[in-house]
Parts: C-alpha cells; sequence; structure tokens
C-alpha cells in the first residue's frame, strides 16, 4: 500500500509543478506582449517624429516632450521588471 500512495503524491506534485510552469510561461509571454507594445509604440513615435521633423523645423519644445514619453516608457518597463521578479519569488 505504500508504494501506491507515493506514485499518485508524485504524479500530483508532478501536476502542480506542471501547472506552475505553465502559470510562469504565460506571465512571461505577457510580459513579452507588453514590452513589444512598448516598442511597437516607440517605433511610431519614431516615425511620428520623423515624419513632423521633415515638414516643419523643430523649436524645441517637441524634445522636451519626448523625453517624457520615453521617461513614461522607462518607467513601465520598470513595472514590467518588478511584476516578473514578483511573480519569481512566488515560485521560490
Amino acid at each position: 500500500m505504500g508504494r501506491n500512495n507515493k506514485p499518485s503524491q508524485g504524479n500530483e506534485s508532478i501536476e502542480i509543478y506542471a501547472a506552475k510552469l505553465s502559470y510562469i510561461g504565460t506571465a512571461i509571454s505577457t510580459l513579452g506582449d507588453g514590452l513589444q507594445t512598448i516598442a511597437a509604440g516607440l517605433a511610431l513615435e519614431a516615425l511620428q517624429n520623423a515624419n513632423n521633423d521633415s515638414s516643419q523645423t523643430n523649436n524645441g519644445d517637441g524634445n522636451g516632450h519626448q523625453t517624457v514619453k520615453i521617461d513614461n516608457m522607462q518607467k513601465q518597463i520598470d513595472y514590467l521588471i518588478a511584476e516578473l521578479k514578483h511573480i519569481k519569488k512566488m515560485f521560490k
């Protein structure tokens, strides 16, 4: 009887481990999607700025606005990294 209980517990442990790995994989994928969205936003903004620069002269105001946007994006990236670290701690 002792032998019959061990494989059951082992299978349950493996199933829980597999579920945890699935959860971590989904979380990492979601964070990756967030980073990809930020990168697409940066690319779009760069294209818009290039288009604006070719049709207008820059009076210096656009550079400050771009710096604020970059700072905001950096904060978003930092938040996503912190979330990933939090998820990593959950499974230790």
